[in-house]
């Protein structure tokens, strides 16, 4: 059983890890076969889930006990304010105006992983919700990384309209140490974070739910 966040952190990747799941929507823009219209959905379905997640991050901020979960859920929040200005021009890249971009309809399956941070902010241990978005920030980061790549090559996109991804698609190990100190601080606060465990699958899972529902014919 491991005794410290890094730890814990680690098993839990380990564990998610061991069954790969295929995110269709990054397979099929490397390909150079996604349509641009699923690449507009990604841009103003993050419309709706970076305002939501921001409220959320902040709300966690406010909750946490310890200084560092306050720390980590308010650079979380900062950037997502940074990155919001970001999302039209990446829907502007797949042709889609600010009109369309407001009107945009968001998808159940898209907006679920947003629901679940929203749930986690109200009723879960910060601590725990902290190691639970770590456990993602990998494949995040590789996603958005490759998707940058292949609409540049593929599409012929500007770093204008990639910006979004970009700013996501760099590893952040300063990030991640936050995450763990805001965990390692519940567990020394005496609490064991039994949950971080079922949270970090099931945001693993709603995020590939994410993805996958962007190539999915919409009703």
């Amino acid at each position: 059983m491991a005794s410290t966040a890094a730890e814990l952190l680690e098993s839990m990747r380990t564990e998610f890890a061991a069954a790969p799941a295929e995110n269709r929507f990054v397979s099929a823009v490397v390909r150079g076969r996604a349509p641009l219209s699923a690449v507009a959905a990604l841009a103003a379905e993050e419309w709706y889930i970076v305002p939501a997640d921001r409220r959320a991050f902040l709300l966690l901020a406010a909750r946490a006990a310890e200084p560092a979960a306050v720390d980590f859920f308010s650079t979380l929040a900062q950037g997502e304010g940074l990155v919001l200005p970001l999302l039209p021009a990446l829907a502007a890249g797949a042709g889609m105006g600010e009109a369309e971009l407001a009107g945009y309809q968001p998808r159940a399956g898209c907006q679920a992983y947003a629901g679940c941070v929203a749930w986690l902010a109200v009723n879960a241990d910060p601590a725990e919700v902290a190691l639970a978005l770590a456990v993602n920030f990998a494949d995040w980061g590789g996603y958005c990384a490759g998707l940058a790549r292949a609409l540049r090559d593929r599409y012929g996109w500007d770093d204008a309209a990639c910006a979004f991804l970009d700013f996501f698609a760099s590893p952040s190990p300063d990030l991640e140490r936050q995450a763990v100190d805001a965990a390692q601080a519940g567990l020394d606060a005496g609490r064991p974070l039994p949950h971080a465990r079922r949270y970090g699958r099931l945001l693993r899972d709603y995020e590939l739910m994410f993805w996958n529902t962007l190539v999915e014919p919409s009703s």
